[in-house]
């Protein structure tokens, strides 16, 4: 048992290996090459507990914990990473927007219902001018009109926006406010009109969970689907991603574990000179490395989702796990191809892929470089990182 861990986390841990093995992985490549959204696979998932971690039983979480959350993103990724990808539309940057920033008629419509894997839901933030500057780069506008908002723009790098039934978008009310000019808003993209998602080809990642352009033409939606006030939609989704950090973290290490694990494997099996090539010294120095970073990025996440399970100060912390882990996912993804050889570039191993995914993560929920400068920042005196905590004025996701 991992020392950071109780019996019941690794209980939780066994569950979801054993819900992996035997409805995920001997299905998910026929997803894959169908191009088929895996619907019935996220209603399992939910029925089985697995995006319901951080929330509380009266919306039909299961109140565990961001710890918990982390070592079932964890698994998931390492089983298979593909499948993860619905992680944060169902239980967390999605529904956490919703239950910190909505009132309660809002949570107990769309809450329960997203963690059980009923509806598929989505988040949507980012446009391709924006990057760092999701704000103050933002063009999306949403006009007030009678009873509804009508909103007319374009949005980049949506997951799964094409299959979402109810989704989290932030757009413009106040052109010349900045980030407090940015409003939240639940849609609802099969109801009203004005949506289209397009699926953007990614190499690497998943044909079955796609990310999107969104286009918004008049999009409709209804003034009871705001969340907040208006020019509360930063504060709210930041407030949503910052956790995130820490589960797209524990992504990244099931990569990073996925990879170590498949390398070990190849390493004792090939053989080269009469020998397995682990008994050579450079195989042994990278499986060293990867068998290292592995344990200091646990160690990272771990330390952080405690940090947020006790409602300690936790950006800082966050930020330095998510940075390291997405370092560790790129390690050990690079090291296992070179162990492979060839054949690391070829689909019939996963290396192939994974790699993509090591990539995706290292950018996903805020970039390295952007966790580098909130980091030194810190370490510098100029800007403390956990300055706003427990100031937001937002509720609190466990309670």
């Amino acid at each position: 048992m991992n020392p950071a861990t109780s019996a019941d986390l690794e209980a939780v841990r066994d569950m979801v290996n054993q819900f992996m093995q035997r409805e995920v992985v001997p299905v998910m490549d026929g997803y894959e090459k169908r191009g088929e959204f895996p619907r019935a696979l996220i209603r399992k998932a939910g029925e089985a507990g697995l995006y319901g971690a951080v929330f509380p039983e009266s919306v039909g979480g299961t109140n565990m914990g961001y710890l918990a959350a982390t070592i079932i993103q964890e698994e998931m990724a390492r089983n298979d990473v593909r499948f993860s990808a619905c992680n944060n539309q169902q239980g967390s940057t999605c529904p956490t927007c919703i239950y910190v920033g909505g009132s309660q008629e809002q949570i107990q419509k769309y809450v329960p219902n997203l963690v059980a894997g009923v509806t598929i839901g989505m988040m949507s933030l980012t446009e391709s001018g924006g990057g760092s500057d999701a704000a103050g780069a933002m063009k999306t506008f949403a006009r007030r009109d009678g009873d509804v908002y009508r909103i007319s723009g374009q949005k980049m790098f949506a997951s799964i926006a094409n299959e979402t039934d109810v989704g989290v978008l932030l757009a413009k009310t106040d052109r010349d406010a900045g980030a407090r000019g940015v409003s939240a808003f639940i849609v609802e993209p099969k109801k009203y009109p004005g949506w289209k998602a397009q699926p953007i080809d990614m190499l690497g990642l998943s044909n079955a969970l796609r990310t999107n352009v969104v286009y918004l033409d008049d999009f409709v939606v209804p003034v009871e689907n705001q969340l907040g006030a208006e020019g509360d939609g930063f504060k709210i989704v930041m407030r949503a991603l910052q956790p995130g950090r820490v589960t797209v973290g524990g992504k990244a290490l099931g990569v990073a574990r996925a990879c170590f694990e498949d390398a070990v494997r190849y390493a004792n099996e090939r053989t080269l000179h009469g020998q397995p090539i682990g008994r050579f010294q450079m195989i042994q120095s990278d499986i060293a490395e990867m068998a290292t970073q592995i344990e200091a990025s646990r160690a990272l996440l771990y330390n952080a989702a405690q940090a947020m399970d006790q409602n300690l100060p936790s950006n800082r912390i966050s930020a330095i796990a998510k940075f390291h882990a997405s370092q560790t996912a790129k390690l050990c993804a690079d090291k296992a191809q070179q162990i492979f050889g060839g054949y690391g570039m070829a689909l019939e191993y996963r290396v192939s892929w994974l790699k993509s995914y090591a990539d995706l993560f290292f950018t996903g929920e805020g970039s390295a470089n952007v966790q580098k400068i909130l980091i030194a920042e810190d370490a510098l005196g100029y800007k403390v990182a956990d300055r706003h905590h427990g100031k937001t004025g937002l509720r609190d996701v466990r309670k």
